[in-house]
């Protein structure tokens, strides 16, 4: 029997476990479990993780730990990035987490969580011989990756993730046109590299990968009256029936988020600012190709593992 292995992606938002076993190209899922423990909850910006959100992200690790004994799990890789990585108490939840369960958290930059990304996206076959711009819009920060099924072309993360920029911007419901444009400033402000990188490399299409690009086409075929299942690897957005949802996200209520089939309760708010940001970069970018892997970080370090 192959070995079993186990992944965690230790977000912002979400905490994600998948253990599997096989080869990386045709491996088996045992066990694809997330917990919303939003660890970026009222103290992102401040660079703390506040005790509600602390004592979640433990419940989750607890559960995770659990899960691992349960299925027999011989190696194991618990990757934590943008919150655990700036909060002053991070040390402090990886201590805890290492002596209750034995778990070593690893925590990686910007530059390392971008690697993997690419690898999971390249895992799922959505890469090509054309070059893309790979966009993942985490709770922390946000990935962009310029490359193609060949290599990486150029790579940066940004702290401008979807709980930042609700904690600076989104802090009335519909979002207002002033908290649009201010946020709009600050996008421009934060993101000149990428914006210079892509007149030096002619980007064909947007790749976003997983998380909010998943609500965004589970919405669009929900409309169609169509089934949508993550099982799929790669999905083909219509460019304006993904305007056509952004912008109805942009415009509706929370309670009307509530209410809406095909939104997870961890993005009913965040998916608003997510929203804001894939219109900035498509509008700036001028790029009205756009893909959806539901591959990202943990599929790429799982690929690593099993190489």
């Amino acid at each position: 029997m192959s070995k079993r292995i186990a992944v965690m992606d230790l977000g912002t938002n979400t905490f994600h476990l998948l253990i599997a076993e096989g080869n990386a190209s045709d491996y088996k899922e045992i066990v694809h479990e997330h917990e919303a423990v939003k660890l970026g909850e009222g103290g992102i910006n401040k660079g703390i993780i506040q005790p509600e959100a602390y004592e979640r992200g433990m419940a989750a690790m607890l559960k995770f730990h659990k899960l691992l004994g349960e299925n027999d799990v011989q190696d194991v890789s618990a990757i934590a990035t943008s919150a655990l990585r700036n909060a002053s108490n991070g040390q402090q939840f990886m201590d805890e987490v290492a002596e209750k369960t034995g778990i070593n958290i690893e925590i990686i930059d910007g530059e390392q969580e971008a690697d993997y990304i690419y690898k999971g996206v390249k895992l799922a076959g959505g890469l090509s011989h054309q070059t893309s711009l790979i966009m993942d819009i985490g709770g922390g920060s946000v990935e962009f990756i310029v490359g193609n099924e060949n290599a990486i072309l150029w790579k940066q993360s940004f702290e401008i993730g979807a709980a930042r920029l609700m904690d600076k911007f989104h802090r009335t419901d519909p979002i207002p046109r002033e908290s649009i444009n201010a946020l709009e400033i600050y996008l421009e402000e934060h993101l000149p590299s990428l914006l210079a990188v892509a007149s030096k490399y002619p980007v064909d299409s947007i790749i976003g990968s997983s998380g909010a690009f998943e609500t965004f086409a589970e919405l669009i075929e929900l409309e169609k009256n169509n089934p949508f299942t993550l099982d799929i690897k790669n999905y083909t957005f219509d460019f304006n029936e993904l305007v056509a949802v952004t912008n109805k996200l942009i415009a509706s209520s929370h309670n009307e988020r509530k209410d809406t089939k095909g939104i997870i309760p961890i993005r009913v708010d965040m998916i608003v600012v997510a929203s804001l940001i894939t219109r900035f970069i498509t509008q700036k970018l001028g790029i009205h190709k756009v893909y959806l892997s539901t591959y990202s970080l943990k599929e790429g370090v799982l690929a690593e593992m099993m190489a």
